[in-house]
């Protein structure tokens, strides 16, 4: 892991069409804006994992009889 020190209105750049920039700097929190190009998809790591949670607990969830859904489907 590379770790770096910025300041506000400081950017770091990922290759060649990745900038990282720093925004705002407060207390306990740190404002980035990220440009990139619209075909990169960006995501918030907490957020993903709250839906890897979500979808491993739906695929073990137990709770519905497939038998019976499928009849409700064929009528």
């Amino acid at each position: 892991m590379l770790v770096l020190t910025r300041k506000k209105d400081e950017a770091i750049l990922i290759g060649d069409d990745i900038e990282i920039i720093i925004t705002e700097i407060s207390e306990d929190r740190v404002k980035i804006g990220i440009q990139a190009p619209k075909s990169m998809k960006i995501f918030r790591k907490e957020l993903i994992k709250q839906v890897e949670d979500e979808n491993i607990k739906s695929a073990s969830s137990t709770g519905i009889d497939i038998s019976k859904l499928t009849e409700m489907i064929k009528k």
